[in-house]
């Protein structure tokens, strides 16, 4: 089963500001739902703060180093690699799922980068303020599969490009 990480980054690298997302992009926020809908997603404490409740219809999975933080509606892990564990065991009970997905935030990325299979990356076309930025994605170990200039719609305050990478394998 992959493992695939879900971003929205600015042109600049940034990914957050003040536990919230920098931008509005409605357009995106419903492609990002229909593509995880029914999926396990991995998320790190902060980035569930911010949203501030489990996303519904898909397996939240939360990760934190505080042993006794509990939250209604998801699993918690204590390490990255156990809710990737955790995630692959609860998918093999439901239909059709084939990744697992990461979908923040900055330190979950940093440790799932190495991890990843795939990474669903909306390239935010602008420069923004932020404290969270996702690492450089490196051409050596990423390729573009597939790539869609998407304009601001009426309720996106930026035009974007979805662009998909898979990781290179090593030639044999």
């Amino acid at each position: 089963m992959r493992v695939a990480i879900y971003v929205a980054i600015a042109e600049n690298g940034v990914i957050g500001r003040d536990g919230g997302l920098p931008w509005r992009l409605s357009t995106d926020l419903k492609r990002f739902k229909a593509d995880t809908m029914g999926k396990p997603i991995i998320m790190g404490r902060k980035t569930y703060e911010g949203i501030g409740r489990p996303l519904p219809g898909r397996l939240n999975i939360v990760v934190t180093r505080d042993k006794s933080w509990r939250a209604e509606g998801v699993e918690v892990a204590h390490t990255l690699e156990a809710a990737i564990q955790l995630a692959r065991v609860r998918a093999r009970c439901m239909t059709g799922i084939d990744e697992v997905c990461v979908i923040g935030g900055g330190q979950i990325y940093a440790q799932a980068l190495p991890l990843a299979d795939r990474l669903h990356v909306t390239h935010v076309l602008a420069a923004v303020d932020g404290d969270a930025h996702f690492p450089p994605i490196d051409a050596e170990t990423w390729r573009v599969v597939s790539s869609q200039e998407v304009p601001a719609g009426e309720k996106d305050s930026h035009a974007t490009r979805y662009s998909v990478y898979e990781r290179r394998r090593p030639i044999l």
